[in-house]
Formats: structure tokens, sequence, C-alpha cells
């Protein structure tokens, strides 16, 4: 059988795709689908063909405009450096592929790089089960609530999240929930962390979720986790904790605290900062086992009794029956899993702990050093900080951040006179030049 149109990606025959557009009563591929004019592509890509040195000139000067600034940057982006060793080990050819890297008859390599992935995850959190990884910490997020909806007893279906809370995780989590007939309400904080008091207010018969981060999206320490904990104990509502990989290795255990399911961005090793991909981490308690939405690669044994690994669950409708599917997630970031496990594994017990003590040492050293500056109080709330602290300017805070990019320095502004500061392993070597840019820019 011939084909003269259509994808390269499509394998049917024009006789075929005939038949079908025959058989369901339309005249051709485009009756299918409504695409306003305005987007509509009309086969002109209107670029002029060119050599590969002109291309090259061209995509050098368009990159020349960029700005050149070192980030002080993070609320869930965080730039740590990431070792040669990862880009060495992940992309072999083994492991780069355009097919998906979770299927057990393909690679045997690469599930068991996952299989110890979730290991440390479950050895970070002290949580029984994590899935071999979703999209982000935002919609790990809000699987996590979708889950709480059909494992707790109750009828009630709101969700309790913090004042303070990326925009970005807020806004998928809303249209998670939107179909699920679930609510989103927010609890006030109190000088950084959860106001306990008002959360206590909040907390009923119809909450099927408390989520809480620590960090908080501030960078404080939260306090009250187990009263957090306790709090959604005993209003049979599940208790979900935010944090990434790094943190877990100083903080509170979260199996510890309470916490019924851990999720969080576990980017922040493997990855340098992208500012959209993620990879969200997912650890539950064994009793939720078969609710865990994505994949989870198990160990057995072979014909050969030899140890061999498999996707052990996989509760989405296309593995199992629609009714019974937790979640339509469709993929998982296998190869940035694999990256992060690779940093993992590199850093070992011992180097995690030390990132993680510097992430606080470093913060502690950096807001200090900018309070002593007239004009600027850091930080300003009265807590333990990782890696990141808000910063009260006498100016107006947009100002500041304007006038710091003309020194080559970027800072978040969170408020008129509120700006955001994050110190990592990957930016502290320029801390000096930052104190030294805001006395010049006050």
């Amino acid at each position: 059988m011939t084909r003269e149109r259509g994808s390269p990606y499509a394998p049917h025959a024009d006789a075929e795709m005939a038949a079908m557009l025959d058989a369901i009563g339309v005249d051709d591929e485009e009756a299918l689908f409504d695409i306003p004019e305005g987007v509509r592509f009309d086969d002109e890509f209107g670029i002029e063909p060119r050599s590969e040195q002109a291309l090259r000139r061209e995509l050098t000067a368009l990159l020349a405009k960029n700005d050149d600034l070192t980030e002080f940057m993070g609320r869930g982006h965080y730039d740590h450096y990431v070792p040669s060793i990862v880009d060495s080990l992940s992309q072999r050819a083994e492991f780069i592929t355009s097919y998906t890297q979770y299927q057990p008859e393909i690679t045997q390599g690469f599930l068991q790089a996952l299989f110890e992935y979730q290991s440390m995850l479950v050895e970070l959190t002290g949580l029984p089960v994590a899935n071999c990884s979703m999209y982000d910490a935002a919609t790990a997020l809000a699987e996590a609530a979708r889950l709480a909806d059909r494992v707790r007893q109750a009828s009630g279906t709101r969700v309790l999240v913090p004042e303070f809370l990326r925009s970005g995780k807020r806004g998928v989590l809303d249209n998670y929930l939107a179909g699920a007939e679930m609510t989103v309400e927010t609890y006030p904080m109190d000088d950084g962390n959860v106001d306990f008091d008002a959360l206590t207010e909040l907390v009923d018969d119809e909450t099927a979720m408390v989520y809480a981060e620590n960090p908080t999206v501030r960078g404080t320490i939260e306090e009250r986790l187990s009263d957090i904990g306790d709090l959604a104990a005993e209003n049979d509502a599940l208790f979900c904790l935010g944090t990434d990989l790094v943190a877990l290795a100083l903080l509170e255990e979260p199996a510890s605290v309470g916490a019924d399911v851990v999720v969080g961005e576990a980017g922040v090793l493997g990855l340098p900062t992208a500012y959209g991909m993620g990879l969200g981490l997912f650890a539950t308690r064994e009793e939720y086992l078969r609710q865990v939405p994505g994949r989870l690669v198990g160990v057995s044994e072979d014909a050969a009794d030899k140890r061999a690994y498999t996707l052990t669950l996989q509760t989405r409708e296309q593995h199992i029956r629609r009714e019974r599917a937790t979640s339509n997630i469709c993929t998982n970031q296998a190869w940035v899993a694999l990256r992060a496990a690779i940093h993992l594994a590199w850093l070992g017990p011992s180097g995690l702990v030390d990132l993680a003590e510097d992430c606080v040492r470093d913060a502690a050293t950096l807001a200090e050093r900018l309070d002593a500056l007239v004009g600027l109080q850091a930080p300003i709330h009265d807590r333990h900080h990782f890696r990141e602290f808000v910063v009260h300017t006498d100016q107006p805070a947009a100002a500041i951040a304007e006038d710091l990019e003309t020194e080559g320095y970027a800072v978040h502004v969170v408020g008129e006179h509120l700006l955001q500061v994050c110190i990592t392993d990957a930016n502290a070597h320029d801390a000096d030049g930052l104190v030294a840019a805001f006395e010049e820019v006050l």
C-alpha cells in the first residue's frame, strides 16, 4: 500500500485512511478538527533558508541579547551544582531514547535505576512507598489531593493550603480539583509559618487534606509539623507535606511527624534550574499503595531465579479498567529521575547532609550581611531559614531589583517593600558581589 500524504509518524496508507474517513462519514481529516483560522498552520513557516554558518551567527547574536545575570532566585526553582558524572552517565546511549523507558520488556537497567530512585525517596521520607516520579511538585500535590478524596471515609472534599503558596502550584491544584467537586481554601501564616491556632479553627469533618510545606516558600523552617499531623489525624484528614530532596537530608523525617503523603520537587538534584521542567516526588503510606498515581517499579525473580525488575503497579486507565484508575497521568520523568538518582548516589548520605547544612549556614550568613546595610532588614521572619529569606527594603523593592539587574544580579520581588533572596552552592561564590551590589544601589 502507498502513502502520499499525512505525517511520517502515522504509518497508515492512503487507502486505509480513506476507508477510515469513509467509515465515520467525513471527506477529509480537516473535518475532524475545529481549528481557528488565526492559529491554523498554512504550510508556510516563513523561514528563509540559510547556510549553517549564517544560522550559527544569527543564533549567537540572538542569544547575546539575553541578560547575563547572576541569579539569587528560588521560590521552588533551586540551582545546585550538578557534577559532570550526572551528564556522563545519564547521556549514555542505553539511556537516551525517545521510547518510554519504563516498559519492563525494554530495559532492566533503567528499571533498576528507577527502583534505586524510589528506594532513596523511601529512605529520606521514612514512608514505605514512593513512585518513580510525577511531572513536577505541582502535579504531585494535586494528585495527593485526589488521593485524599479517594481514601478518606468522611464526605468532606475541602483541601487546605497555606496562604503563602507558589501561584503555579495553586493553579495546577485548582485545575485538577475543578472537575472533582473538591474545593481549595487557604489558611493564614504567622511570621512565615503556619498559624496553628487559625488552622485549628478551619480543620473539621469537611477537610479532606491539610497541606503544609517545610521549608516554606519563604524559606522558613516549619516548627509545628507534628501538631499539624495530629490535627489532621484527629479530623480524619490526610496530612500532605511539601519538601525537596536536599531539605529532607536535614529536616524532620516526614513519617515521624505524621505525614501521610510527601510531595515536592526532586529536580533540585540532577538538573540545572529549568523554570518549568520538573521532577515530582511522591511518597506515601503502604495502606494507600493501590491508590498511588503514576508507576511503581518492583523487584522480583525471573524463571531462572535471577533478580528482575518490573513495573509492579500502574493504576492508570490505559492499563486497568477506567473505573478503577486512580489517575490519568500519562508518563513520568524517567530520565530526569535517573539524573536525580545519580546525583544522590554521588553525594552519598554525608555529602547530602553537608549540602543541606550549607543551605542553612549560607542563608544565615548572607541575611546577616544584608541586615547590616542601611535601608535593609533581613530576614523579616524571625525563624530558621533554608536556602532563602525575605528582605525588607526602605525603598520600593521593584526599583531596588531593577537597579540590582544593572549591577548583574537578579532577585525576586515579593511585595512593595519585600525582596526574596536565595543562596545555594551554585551562587555562593558571588555572595560578596551581591552584597556590594546592594551597597551600590541603596
